[in-house]
């Protein structure tokens, strides 16, 4: 039986194997690639050693960050920003028939043949851009100037878990990354500390359809948000065990990373890069994050501008999490709030339920573009507020008057990066039923979104399954009215 020699013949060895043990080879070169303050080594194999190393974008962006304030479950226009005093006057009678032909809801049986239903709750015109609000959000009425509103905006899909999975990753169908993923493979992250696309949640759950409104899909991992906690441990487990010092861990972690580093050389596994990358991000977030949701370096006046309540986690405080998180370059954030589903069941109808919800984000969202403002941060970040859906105009035939799902016509509104301020986009028809005037689909949001991080829609692509594909699928127009 021959053996191989303590030093063994080149010609015994494949050309994988002699790059990888090199001491010169692309081992080494990637292993001088993580070190990021001797930037003189490896700078070409840089992008796949960090995979969320901050990349120039397609064209000159106006906004570097994002934060999507996602309110989950479908809020009612028609009670919020949508003022329609026929609707009003014409309360209790049928809708036409004309209206729902053809057309498809949540529950079936529910809205066809029920009558129209038209808010008891009081709009005043505010701000120079004269944009109607309701009595539901006294503190968002007073940035109307600073933002601008889509009162035109459709989907496709009816059903929550679906329809949340569409305006977050532009297909109903699982496996497709999401928009924060997205724009963190497109441009990357300035964070070095913290991950480029992080989730907050609050409310009384989660949003439906978990983690795949945040997921990679076919992205590599590293792409996919972390979602935060927002009391306690950020992260489940981060901190050390008790009795591994700092030093024994660092030992560990590099250990790994040489392993992992080689069997990189071999395979040429992307996912390996994800890995490597996901250890020492762990392991720099076990001071990072702690650091982020401690909130004692906030001045009183910051505070009560948020309605933040110490140590009680709510969405108010994830909104100045929020801004911290920008501050400290992380791309994209993206805040859920449940629960907004009105069909008028047990928590979930339009009188206190409503007003509930309502007011546990009107003065975190109004103090978030507020400080913003004020930092001199809101023109570099795009905020996003709006849910997956909107409400019916008519009534649900449930023990309490509720709405139904509408995917025709709903209320968004932006604000920052690059957004026109003090905009009114878009008009419904009387009833608030169907889009009348320029009309904006999901695919052309998330062109736009794009537009102003700098990044061309139809550009950007990944290459899966033999297809190339991207966010807009192959739809997509720029909102121009939007841009200022």
């Amino acid at each position: 039986m021959s053996h191989f020699p303590t030093h063994p013949d080149l010609r015994f060895l494949t050309r994988r194997q002699f790059f990888s043990r090199c001491a010169l080879g692309l081992g080494s070169i990637a292993l001088a690639s993580l070190l990021k303050e001797q930037e003189l080594f490896g700078a070409a194999s840089a992008a796949s050693a960090n995979p969320m190393a901050s990349r120039p974008p397609h064209f000159p962006a106006k906004a570097k960050n994002i934060i999507y304030l996602f309110m989950a479950g479908g809020p009612s226009q028609l009670e919020l920003f949508d003022y329609k005093p026929k609707l009003q006057e014409l309360n209790g009678q049928p809708i036409p028939d004309s209206f729902i032909e053809g057309k498809r809801f949540a529950f079936m049986g529910s809205s066809h043949g029920t009558k129209l239903l038209g808010t008891r709750r009081a709009f005043k015109r505010h701000g120079q851009s004269g944009m109607w609000v309701s009595e539901m959000f006294p503190h968002t009425a007073t940035i109307v100037d600073d933002v601008s509103f889509v009162r035109s905006c459709a989907t496709n899909l009816f059903n929550h878990a679906p329809a949340k999975l569409f305006m977050n990753t532009g297909s109903g169908q699982f496996g497709r990354p999401s928009m924060g993923a997205w724009v963190t493979y497109g441009i990357g992250s300035e964070s070095e500390n913290l991950p480029g696309f992080v989730v907050l949640q609050s409310g009384p759950r989660g949003p439906r359809g978990g983690s795949v409104n945040w997921a990679s899909g076919f992205l590599p991992t590293s792409y996919q948000g972390v979602p935060l906690r927002g009391s306690g441990d950020p992260i489940l487990d981060i901190a050390s065990p008790q009795g591994i010092t700092a030093t024994r861990q660092r030992d560990s972690i590099d250990a790994i990373r040489d392993l992992n580093l080689q069997r990189l050389v071999e395979t040429r596994d992307a996912e390996i890069s994800t890995r490597i990358a996901a250890y020492e991000m762990a392991y720099r977030m076990q001071s990072s994050a702690p650091e982020l949701i401690d909130l004692s370096g906030e001045n009183e006046a910051t505070l009560r501008l948020y309605g933040v309540e110490k140590d009680k986690p709510s969405f108010a405080r994830n909104c100045l999490l929020a801004r911290r998180l920008v501050e400290r370059g992380v791309r994209f954030v993206q805040l859920y709030h449940t629960n907004w589903d009105s069909h008028g069941g047990p928590g979930e109808n339009l009188q206190g339920d409503f007003e509930k919800v309502c007011r546990e984000v009107d003065q975190g969202q109004a103090a978030l573009i507020k400080d913003l403002k004020a930092r001199g941060l809101l023109k570099d970040t795009l905020v996003v507020w709006g849910g997956e859906f909107g409400c019916t105009s008519m009534g649900e035939n449930c023990d309490i008057i509720g709405c139904n799902h509408h995917i025709d016509a709903f209320t968004m509104w932006l604000a920052g990066g690059g957004v026109k301020a003090g905009a009114i986009i878009g008009q419904t028809d009387e009833l608030g039923f169907n889009a009348v005037e320029d009309r904006v689909h999901v695919h052309d949001l998330h062109a736009t979104m794009l537009h102003l991080l700098g990044l061309d829609h139809k550009k950007l692509t990944f290459r899966f399954q033999s297809r190339d594909f991207r966010l807009t699928d192959v739809h997509g127009e720029l909102v121009t009215k939007l841009l200022a």
